[in-house]
């Protein structure tokens, strides 16, 4: 699940969070080891020869993540008698929205988080704060604050938090050396007394990307030049992508901290001696140049790493976003919820709870490609994987800490397609970079997308008037 571009947790919604959440967990009562044990449901006992309780579950993921939820699925119901959980599968985070909003939604599903705005407008869900509180389901030390915060809205929990994917840097170990860099003098990240690198600065990037690109035609990075890809540079250089992180009515592309952010960025992102050549990229992806080693270091999220570790002869590691003034990236963050039609809610819920368990979710995670909001299991083997790539898989859960995440934008395709060629112009396009007059160009195409009643309310001279009048 490759995440949308997303802004960070900012401090008032938290706190807006953690106020609901007390409400809740007032009357919580949590098991010692974190695993929950549901009650009986409230939707009707299921007596001896009655036929189990019909609940469906919704997902969407990779093959590998769907035969894992089907595997958890399984598992639950070994555990019952009075209820069957059917698994139902979408391609990608759009089917399942399409689907949930036309009626059709199962009574437990997953969502993106930037779904969420449309699924509570449309009052798809029912909140889950009292019924996984009921249930044992400890919101507290065992799961992410950020990753519960992103799915708080209108004072209630209206998903639990199931999984996250920070956008990090991949880099070819064999490239980029900083063991030789340090011993030329290079500037490289600070290496903690386990020899553990998480933290680096854009002049220590550029420095990595020069040091890949001084033989042949290998080159040092590539960033995709979209909203996404931008973004934590942007917000690194304390920099905004959009006016106002609740209700944007315009990018904020033009606003003096993007600009210098993107200006030093630039500088590194514009370089042809760092970057893949056009006949490099007409040949082959970013992905496919990194994993041939033509290319030492590409931004991603979490669910490349399974494709990565599939690649013949490539050592990687992963290291969190550059950082210009703070730290900062973007991402996903997917969440469990219960369908507002469903008639099986209780027992809805019961598999929730045993779907966010340890045991549960280190069956999806020992698949690669999810960041587990279970903090127990994100530092456990099944996620950290010690004997397999990337080393510091630790990146991935401290990044989530600084992830963005984005205002509801109902036009979200829309815009993405209307800036992308402009992004690509400030990329790409040869020659001398007017900054200044393309970010301008960027937020004026943005407003009539964002705030398309702006448009409409200007003063215009009524046709029933005549000049004279």
């Amino acid at each position: 699940m490759v995440g949308p571009l997303t802004p960070r947790l900012s401090p008032r919604r938290a706190a807006l969070v953690t106020c609901a959440l007390m409400v809740a967990l007032s009357t919580a009562a949590c098991t010692g080891d974190g695993e929950p044990t549901p009650p009986p449901s409230s939707n009707g006992a299921g007596g001896g020869g009655e036929k189990p309780r019909q609940v469906t579950f919704g997902a969407y993921g990779s093959e590998e993540e769907v035969a894992a939820f089907q595997d958890v699925v399984d598992s639950f119901n070994a555990t019952s008698k009075t209820r069957k959980v059917t698994l139902k599968s979408w391609p990608d985070h759009e089917a399942a929205l399409a689907d949930v909003l036309a009626g059709n939604a199962p009574d437990a599903f997953l969502t993106s988080r930037i779904d969420l705005g449309e699924l509570v407008e449309a009052e798809a869900l029912q909140p889950v704060s009292l019924l996984l509180d009921e249930r044992g389901v400890d919101f507290g030390d065992r799961f992410s604050r950020d990753a519960v915060d992103a799915f708080a809205m209108d004072d209630e929990l209206q998903c639990m938090a199931y999984s996250g994917s920070p956008m990090v840097i991949y880099y070819n170990t064999d490239l980029v050396d900083f063991d030789r860099m340090e011993r030329r003098l290079l500037d490289v990240p600070t290496a903690d007394e386990d020899g553990v690198r998480d933290r680096w600065t854009l002049a220590e990037f550029e420095a990595a990307a020069r040091f890949a690109s001084r033989r042949g035609d290998r080159r040092g990075i590539w960033i995709d030049p979209t909203l996404q890809g931008l973004a934590p540079f942007i917000y690194s250089g304390d920099g905004q992508v959009f006016d106002d992180d609740r209700e944007p009515t315009s990018l904020a592309f033009s606003d003096d901290n993007t600009r210098e952010a993107l200006s030093e960025t630039l500088a590194i992102l514009r370089d042809s001696t760092l970057t893949p050549t056009n006949a490099q990229l007409a040949r082959a992806t970013p992905v496919q140049l990194f994993k041939r080693g033509e290319l030492a270091m590409i931004a991603g999220f979490r669910t490349l790493v399974p494709e990565l570790r599939d690649a013949e002869d490539l050592d990687f590691d992963v290291l969190p976003m550059p950082t210009l003034d703070t730290r900062a990236t973007v991402g996903d963050i997917s969440g469990l919820c219960i369908s507002a039609d469903s008639e099986v809610q209780g027992d809805a819920a019961d598999f929730i709870a045993y779907a966010v368990s340890d045991e549960a979710i280190s069956t999806v995670a020992s698949t690669g490609y999810i960041v587990p909001a279970n903090t127990q299991v994100a530092a456990s083997p099944e996620f950290l994987a010690p004997e397999l790539e990337p080393t510091n898989s630790e990146v991935f859960n401290s990044s989530i800490r600084y992830m963005e995440v984005p205002p509801f934008i109902d036009q979200r395709l829309e815009l993405i397609d209307a800036v992308t060629p402009l992004l690509e112009s400030l990329v790409t396009a040869p020659g001398i970079l007017d900054l200044e007059g393309v970010t301008e160009e960027i937020d004026a195409v943005s407003q009539p997308i964002l705030s398309p009643e702006e448009e409409t309310e200007s003063p215009s001279e009524s046709p029933s008037e005549s000049p004279s009048e």
